[in-house]
C-alpha cells in the first residue's frame, strides 16, 4: 500500500512539474483510507498545525504541515497580484500571526473557511510569480504530511497570460474535490459557531420550492416578513483589523445577537448570510436576499481609518446610490466592493440587474423604503450608541444593489478608534445597540403594514 501510494505521489509530482503556470488545474493524491484519523479533532477535517516560507525573490517555498494529505487547486489573480489555493475544509490551528510576515515572492498570506466543505489560502505576491513545483508529502519518519508550493519569479506577460478566464476553476468545482472522509455541510454544523442553527447553514443553496413535508398535508406559508442579516467579510477576508481585533469576528457576534433578538419577538423570520467564519461572495449575499423574497436586508460592518487620516468615531448608516454622498462614502464603498477580490472571486462578469423600465421603477421604490428605514434606524441608534457627525450616507455598495429588497449597510463604528473599539467588544453596548436596531425594524414594518392595509 505504501509503495503504491508513493508511486502515485511521484507520478503526480512529475505531472505537476510539467505545468508552466499556476492556473493549471492541480489535483493531488488523497490520503490512504487506512490512515488513522486524528482522535483529537472529532470533525474529521484535516488539521494544519504550522506554515512557513523560505527562499528569496527568485524562488520561494511555502510549506503547510497537515495531519493528512489533501488535494488542492490553484489560480492567479491580478490587481493586486495574488495566488489563490482552494483545498477541502481544513481546521487551521496555526500559531498566532502566521502569514502576516512575508518572504521573497510572498508579501504575506491569509487562510480560512470559504464555504462549508472548503477552505482557501490567498498569497499576496510581491511581483509576478508562478508555481514551478508543487506536491504533497505523506507522513514519514516522525514528520507530518506536508503541502509544498514552490513559487518562481516570472515576467509580467507570462503572468497576465495565466490569468485567462478559461484557465480559472470556478469556486464550487474547485472545492468539490474534497476527500471522501470530509464531512458534509450538515455533519459540519457543530463547527458553525455560537448560536448557529441548521436552517442557517449555507442559505445561498436553499430552494424553498424543493422543501416539501413528508406527509400529504402542505404546511401553511409563513407570511411573516423575512429579514436577512449580513455580517460582512469572513474566511480569508478579515475586514479591518486593529489591536488584536478583526472586523469579521466583531460583526458576526453582533449579527448573531441581532438575529436572536429579532427572532425572540416572533414577528419575523430571519436568515443570516453566514453564521460562521465562511467567505460569501458579494453577489451571493444579494442572491440570498432576492431568492428568499426578503423584506429587508441589513449588512453589518465596522470601519477603519489610518491615523494619518485622523481619528473619527461613531456609527454610520449607508444606502445605495449611483453617486457617493461624499469622499468618505466613496472610499468605503470602493474598499467594501473589493471584498470579493480578497477571496479570489472572478469579478469580470457583473450582473445586469436593471433590464427594463419595470425593474427601474421597482428599484426607485426600493430605494425609497431603504432611505426610510435608514432614517428610522439612525433615530433609534442615537439613543444607544455614538453616531458619526453625518450618520446618513450613500454610495455604490454592490451588496446593497438588489432592485427589489430594501437594504442598508451599517458601520457600527471605527475599529481604529479606541473608544469605538471598546464599544464593539462590549456585550453591554452590543445588547443596547441590538435593541435599538430591533426597535427600528418594528417601526419600519409597522408603517409598511399600515400603508399596505390602507391601500387595500
Amino acid at each position: 500500500m505504501a509503495s503504491r501510494a508513493n508511486h502515485r505521489i511521484l507520478l503526480g509530482c512529475a505531472l505537476l512539474c510539467a505545468a508552466a503556470f499556476l492556473c493549471s488545474d492541480i489535483s493531488l493524491v488523497e490520503a490512504d483510507e487506512g490512515q488513522p484519523a486524528n482522535p483529537v479533532v472529532a470533525s474529521g477535517f484535516p488539521v494544519a498545525s504550522d506554515a512557513r516560507l523560505a527562499g528569496d525573490v527568485k524562488q520561494t517555498r511555502f510549506v503547510l504541515d497537515l495531519d493528512k494529505t489533501v488535494s488542492f487547486r490553484a489560480f492567479a489573480l491580478a490587481d493586486p497580484d495574488r495566488v489563490v489555493v482552494d483545498v477541502p475544509q481544513i481546521n487551521f490551528q496555526l500559531p498566532a500571526g502566521t502569514g502576516t510576515a512575508g518572504r521573497g515572492l510572498i508579501k504575506g498570506f491569509r487562510y480560512g473557511l470559504v464555504m462549508p466543505g472548503g477552505s482557501r489560502i490567498v498569497f499576496d505576491l510581491s511581483g509576478p510569480a508562478k508555481i514551478a513545483n508543487s506536491y504533497v508529502l505523506e507522513a514519514a519518519n516522525g514528520q507530518p504530511s506536508r503541502l509544498v508550493l514552490e513559487f518562481a519569479e516570472t515576467d509580467r506577460a507570462s503572468f497576465v497570460q495565466s490569468l485567462t478566464t478559461e484557465s480559472r476553476p470556478e469556486l464550487r468545482p474547485a472545492i468539490a474535490d474534497a476527500t471522501a472522509n470530509t464531512p458534509t455541510p450538515a455533519e459540519a454544523r457543530s463547527d458553525a459557531g455560537p448560536g448557529s442553527k441548521p436552517s442557517d447553514s449555507k442559505p445561498s443553496d436553499s430552494k424553498p420550492s424543493d422543501s416539501k413535508p413528508s406527509d400529504s398535508k402542505p404546511e401553511a406559508a409563513d407570511s411573516r416578513p423575512l429579514i436577512v442579516i449580513d455580517p460582512g467579510h469572513g474566511g480569508p477576508d478579515n475586514g479591518t483589523q486593529a489591536n488584536g481585533q478583526n472586523e469579521k469576528s466583531l460583526v458576526l457576534a453582533f449579527g448573531l445577537a441581532l438575529r436572536d433578538r429579532i427572532e425572540k419577538t416572533g414577528k419575523y423570520r430571519v436568515i443570516m448570510t453566514r453564521t460562521d467564519d465562511t467567505f460569501i461572495p458579494l453577489n451571493d449575499r444579494v442572491k440570498i436576499a432576492r431568492s428568499q423574497s426578503a423584506a429587508l436586508f441589513v449588512s453589518i460592518h465596522a470601519d477603519f481609518l489610518p491615523h494619518r487620516e485622523g481619528d473619527v468615531q461613531g456609527a454610520t448608516i449607508y444606502t445605495v446610490s449611483d453617486r457617493a454622498s461624499d469622499a468618505e462614502a466613496e472610499r468605503l464603498a470602493e474598499a467594501e466592493n473589493k471584498a470579493d477580490a480578497i477571496g479570489g472571486v472572478n469579478l469580470t462578469e457583473e450582473p445586469t440587474d436593471v433590464a427594463d423600465i419595470l425593474i427601474d421603477l421597482a428599484q426607485r421604490e426600493t430605494r425609497t423604503f431603504s432611505n426610510r428605514f435608514a432614517r428610522l434606524l439612525a433615530g433609534e441608534m442615537k439613543n444607544a450608541t455614538r453616531m458619526y457627525k453625518h450618520p446618513l450616507k450613500s454610495a455604490g455598495f454592490r451588496v446593497l444593489k438588489a432592485p427589489d429588497v430594501p437594504s442598508v449597510l451599517v458601520e457600527l463604528g471605527y475599529v481604529s478608534n479606541k473608544s469605538d473599539l471598546e464599544h464593539l467588544v462590549s456585550e453591554n453596548w452590543r445588547s443596547k445597540t441590538v435593541g435599538s436596531m430591533a426597535q427600528a425594524i418594528d417601526a419600519f414594518f409597522a408603517k409598511r403594514l399600515a400603508t399596505a392595509g390602507s391601500a387595500n
